[in-house]
């Protein structure tokens, strides 16, 4: 019998999750500086910079394996 340890997924999908969102938030950095720059708006950027950020939290949130393998970037 195959027994799943939620813990350990729920870590390993955490850690997926951070590999996803890097470039995701490297790439607004740039968006952000160049708003900057310009005197944009960067309220969305900073948004989507927070949304990123609190990502792994909707795994600790995950009561399924299939919530923790729905969850993306």
């Amino acid at each position: 019998m195959i027994v799943i340890n939620f813990e350990k997924a729920r870590e390993i999908t955490k850690e997926r999750l951070r590999r996803e969102r890097e470039l995701l938030l490297q790439e607004q950095d740039v968006a952000y500086m160049r708003a900057q720059e310009s005197g944009a708006d960067t309220s969305s950027i900073v948004s989507e910079k927070q949304r990123l950020r609190d990502i792994t939290t909707l795994a600790d949130d995950a009561t399924t394996l299939d919530e923790l393998k729905a969850l993306k970037s």
